[in-house]
């Protein structure tokens, strides 16, 4: 073994807090003898493929967006629009971005000083961490979380703090969420409609958290990429309620609205100060961001409404079809209010632990799904060790497929 691979399977002296081990454990990574594992994603999807099996695993869409768009970035890369970008963006993209936050929720921004186009909305929130919090910090989350915040939380050497979803509704607990928050608290990290559990925040939970956060002196960062993918329920930004918008980054992105997820094209939005310190970052960590792609993100922005609203309907229905194949296996259902995902509980099958089932499910019925429990601390895991999470950002006739399948689980265990 090399001095490298020691390195990293061991931690040689001194290394013990390195940047990348506490990386690796906030986002779960860390085996209990402090060797890397593999993350359950990159497990999950290698049963899938061994099998055969649909993978209802990973959140990315079966099928391309808008045409107009995919065409718009084909001609900038023929008319050589193929150098580095500005590190904040090309203007036409900042000030589409301005245009979308003022035609859906009425809220003013400069392109030019309030507005920074990213790498995704991961290099978004790693930027947004890295400029505003470390140690002696605390960052707070919801619980279960995205695995990228616990990663960059730990990277950023703040302390990861979380407040609890619940099921059935896995809504904010208002009385935990304040006793959550203390003066320690940095950053309240809020991650709405939220991925994994599908729940969208109401405005009075939302309002709540900005009097928390206006109480303590934090900063509010809030990821909305499924701002647009919400099913009969209002979609609230944070930034545009009283006392928040002086204290709240907005980030979103071009994948999940407009199924281009492999173009990593994001965006963070704020008060000009704080988005400065996130410029500062972020231009040390991509730079610049898919020339060619930004016009065509700016070409998506300016479509017209109905193409906004049909693709939440659209969504809705095969969120539906795979909740039916899911009933029929046995499973509880937690019918979500938005994102990609769908939430089952496998208690009524007898099953109390999600992660086992997560691996044979391929084997059992031809289906991935991914565990919960992953998403936790582990205090949180305990709570949502039956918990698995399908994903039915797919083509209907896959969904169909999957549900069929799946009806017949409860059968094979």
């Amino acid at each position: 073994m090399s001095r490298t691979d020691r390195t990293l399977a061991q931690g040689r002296p001194g290394t013990t807090d390195a940047p990348w081990r506490r990386a690796a454990a906030g986002a779960n990574l860390l085996g209990a003898d402090g060797r890397l594992d593999a993350t359950i994603f990159e497990e999950i999807t290698t049963l899938a493929v061994r099998t055969g099996a649909i993978n209802l695993g990973q959140g990315f869409p079966d099928e391309d967006g808008p045409r107009i768009m995919s065409e718009a970035a084909r001609d900038a890369i023929a008319s050589g629009a193929n150098q580095y970008a500005p590190g904040k963006g090309i203007p036409a993209l900042r000030e589409a971005i301005a245009a979308h936050q003022q035609r859906f929720y009425g809220l003013d921004l400069d392109p030019d000083n309030q507005v920074v186009v990213t790498t995704g909305a991961t290099e978004a929130i790693a930027a947004a961490l890295l400029a505003l919090t470390g140690p002696g910090d605390e960052v707070l989350t919801f619980e279960p979380f995205y695995d990228s915040y616990g990663a960059v939380i730990g990277l950023s050497g703040a302390t990861h703090t979380t407040s609890p979803l619940a099921a059935p509704d896995f809504h904010p607990d208002l009385e935990a969420l304040e006793a959550a928050v203390s003066d320690r608290t940095r950053v309240i990290l809020v991650n709405n409609p939220h991925n994994p559990m599908g729940s969208v925040f109401t405005r009075a939970e939302l309002t709540r958290i900005v009097e928390l956060a206006n109480r303590h002196d934090a900063i509010i960062i809030t990821d909305e990429v499924y701002e647009h993918l919400t099913f009969g329920v209002e979609h609230v930004p944070v930034a545009t309620l009283p006392g928040a918008a002086e204290r709240t980054l907005t980030i979103s992105s071009a994948g999940k609205t407009f199924s281009f997820t492999g173009w990593k094209v994001g965006w963070i939005s704020g008060p000009a100060e704080l988005v400065a310190a996130v410029r500062t970052v972020k231009q040390f960590l991509s730079y610049s961001s898919g020339t060619p792609f930004q016009p065509a993100v700016a070409a998506g922005l300016a479509l017209e409404q109905d193409f906004f609203s049909g693709i939440a309907s659209s969504l809705q229905a095969k969120r539906d079809i795979l909740a039916e194949g899911l009933r029929a296996a046995g499973l509880e259902v937690f019918l979500p209010e938005g994102t990609y995902f769908i939430n089952v509980d496998a208690a009524p099958l007898g099953v109390t632990d999600a992660t086992a089932l997560a691996y044979r499910l391929p084997e059992l019925v031809g289906v991935a799904a991914i565990p919960v429990p992953v998403f936790c601390h582990p205090e949180g895991a305990e709570r949502t060790k039956s918990l698995l999470r399908f994903a039915f950002c797919k083509r209907t006739e896959v969904l169909e497929e999957a549900a069929s399948r799946l009806a017949g689980l409860g059968e094979r265990l």
